[in-house]
C-alpha cells in the first residue's frame, strides 16, 4: 500500500518538471515587442513615414471553434486583425496609418465640429498614397498530432500534442494607379500540448484508488495571427526596398555620398 501511494506521488510530481503557466492572478500588461518588430525598429527608416490606409483586414476563413457535440458561434481566429495591422504598420516606423476603419465616426465628429459656428474650419483629411488589403485566408487544424504514453497495472502517464496553422495574405496597392505593387503570404503554426498522469487500480476488494493530474498549454491564436502579420509587413518592407519603391534615410545619404 505504501509503495502504491509513493508511486502516485512520483507520477504527479513529474508534471511539475515541465514548465506550466502561472496560475496566480496577475495585473494586465503591455504586449512585449516581438523579435521581428525589434529588428524593424532597429533598422533604417525613411525620412518621413509613408501615409497608408487600411480599411479592412478580416477573417476570410469562415471557421468556428471546433467543439464536440456543441454548436459554437465563436470564430476560430480573431476578428480584430485590422487593429493589429494598423498598430504593426505604425510601430514599424515606415508607415503612417490613417484612420479608415472608423471613418464614418470620424466624419460624423468632423460634421459636429463644423456645425459649431464658433469653431475654426477643419483642414481636409490627409490622403494616403498606399492602400493595404488582404486578410486571414486560412486556419487549418490538426495538421500534425501525436503523443506518447505508458501504463502498467493502472498507473500511467501520457503526453499529447497538436499543430494548427494560420495563414494571412497582405498586398500593397498604389492609390494613384490602382496597381498591386506587392503581395506576400505568411503562416504561423499554433502549438498545443497536454500532459497527464494518473492512477486507476483496485487496492483491495471493493476498494478503488484513483488519482489524476496534468495540464495543457495552448498558444493563443490571436498572437499567432499577429506574428504572421508582422512577418508579412517585414517582408513587404524588404521587397519595397529591393524594388526601389522606398528607401531608408541612411540609404539615401549613402547614395548621395556615392554620387558626389
Amino acid at each position: 500500500m505504501r509503495i502504491l501511494f509513493v508511486t502516485v506521488a512520483v507520477l504527479l510530481s513529474s508534471c511539475s518538471l515541465l514548465p506550466k503557466p502561472d496560475m496566480n492572478i496577475s495585473p494586465a500588461s503591455i504586449d512585449s515587442t516581438s523579435t521581428v518588430m525589434q529588428q524593424l525598429q532597429q533598422a533604417g527608416k525613411p525620412r518621413s513615414p509613408i501615409p497608408v490606409s487600411v480599411y479592412a483586414f478580416r477573417d476570410q476563413t469562415g471557421q468556428y471553434k471546433p467543439q464536440a457535440n456543441v454548436s459554437s458561434f465563436s470564430t476560430a481566429v480573431t476578428q480584430g486583425a485590422t487593429s493589429m495591422l494598423t498598430q504593426i504598420l505604425l510601430d514599424s516606423g515606415w508607415f503612417s496609418p490613417l484612420e479608415r476603419e472608423g471613418l464614418q465616426n470620424l466624419l460624423t465628429e468632423r460634421k459636429i465640429h463644423g456645425s459649431n459656428k464658433k469653431s475654426a474650419e477643419l483642414p481636409p483629411l490627409k490622403e494616403a498614397r498606399l492602400l493595404f488589403e488582404g486578410g486571414i485566408i486560412g486556419y487549418e487544424t490538426n495538421l500534425s498530432t501525436g503523443g506518447i504514453g505508458a501504463e502498467y497495472f493502472g498507473i500511467g502517464a501520457s503526453e499529447l500534442y497538436r499543430e494548427d496553422q494560420v495563414t494571412v495574405y497582405l498586398r500593397v496597392i498604389d492609390v494613384y494607379t490602382g496597381q498591386v505593387l506587392m503581395s506576400v503570404s505568411s503562416n504561423k503554426k499554433v502549438f498545443s500540448q497536454e500532459l497527464r498522469a494518473g492512477l486507476f487500480r483496485y487496492v483491495s476488494l471493493n476498494r478503488l484508488a484513483e488519482a489524476e493530474g496534468g495540464y495543457s498549454t495552448n498558444e493563443p491564436v490571436q498572437y499567432c495571427v499577429k506574428q504572421a502579420i508582422e512577418t508579412a509587413v517585414a517582408a513587404l518592407i524588404a521587397q519595397g526596398q529591393d524594388r526601389g519603391f522606398w528607401r531608408a534615410e541612411d540609404q539615401l545619404s549613402l547614395n548621395a555620398t556615392a554620387g558626389s
